[in-house]
């Protein structure tokens, strides 16, 4: 064989593979709870570097997405904030039948950016000494609901409600906090930690799980995803070690 034919052959291989590559190659767009934007990032980044597929993120409230999804928005993965917005969707058709499952056990935590402001006990809620308190649209954002549910059972509802500043997911929730809006507000523990998983400034108290309902945070393909090779690979992905790894650093907990 000559060297040109040689040359022609070899070219021709890797123009080949070049091409079967990228067939193979998927693009998934994903809607993410808001509480899950840091480990989602990073896990997307992984799972882009570890598959070829490319990943399409959207954060928002999970109610929010609930009704861009009814609506036609084109997802083809939910990343919820609870478990009955998924399936709910399935149940309507919209989400695929035996794809669902839970990714990850969402925490409370109350925040404020000043240090030592917020006791590890929680008993700043019984004092008089801050003006605003944030918290998410119960009716949109399960951290809202959570946070409205554990101020019921520690019957400061009443007394505390009448210095709500309320955000409509818990991305603004969080934001009213760190700019000083309010002087504390009930978040998810994921936002206030580092990638080392400790607090990443001011002070913070870790809700006791036995003071709200447990934060199931399920996932489940949709029915514009139920034939893409990307949506079920970041679905296997996201039940992998590696994924795990991250989701636990970010302060979640599983079953």
């Amino acid at each position: 064989m000559n060297s040109a034919l040689s040359t022609l052959l070899a070219t021709g291989l890797v123009a080949f593979g070049l091409a079967a590559g990228s067939a193979s190659a998927d693009e998934v767009q994903v809607a993410v709870a808001a509480n899950f934007t840091a480990p989602m990032q990073k896990i997307a980044a992984d799972f882009e570097k570890d598959t070829g597929h490319k990943v399409l993120l959207s954060f928002g409230a999970t109610g929010s997405f609930y009704v861009q999804i009814r609506n036609g928005a084109p997802f083809d993965i939910l990343l919820a904030a609870d478990a009955e917005t998924p399936a709910r969707l399935e149940k309507e058709g919209l989400g695929v039948p035996g794809s669902r499952f839970t990714y990850a056990i969402g925490k409370l935590v109350l925040w404020s950016t000043k240090p030592g402001f917020v006791d590890g006990k929680g008993d700043v809620l019984n004092k008089s000494d801050f003006r605003h308190i944030a918290i998410a649209n119960p009716k949109l954002a399960p951290y809202g609901a959570a946070a409205m549910e554990t101020l019921t059972r520690l019957g400061l509802l009443s007394a505390i409600q009448p210095k709500f500043v309320r955000g409509e997911s818990i991305a603004q929730t969080y934001q009213f906090i760190a700019t000083g809006n309010a002087e504390l507000g009930f978040v998810a523990l994921s936002q206030v930690l580092n990638k080392e998983g400790k607090l990443a400034s001011g002070s913070a108290w870790v809700v006791p799980a036995s003071l709200y309902m447990p934060i199931r945070q399920d996932a489940v393909i949709l029915t514009h995803g139920k034939d893409k090779v990307a949506a079920a690979a970041l679905m296997k992905y996201l039940k992998g070690d590696k994924a795990r790894a991250v989701i636990k650093a970010y302060g979640y907990g599983f079953y």
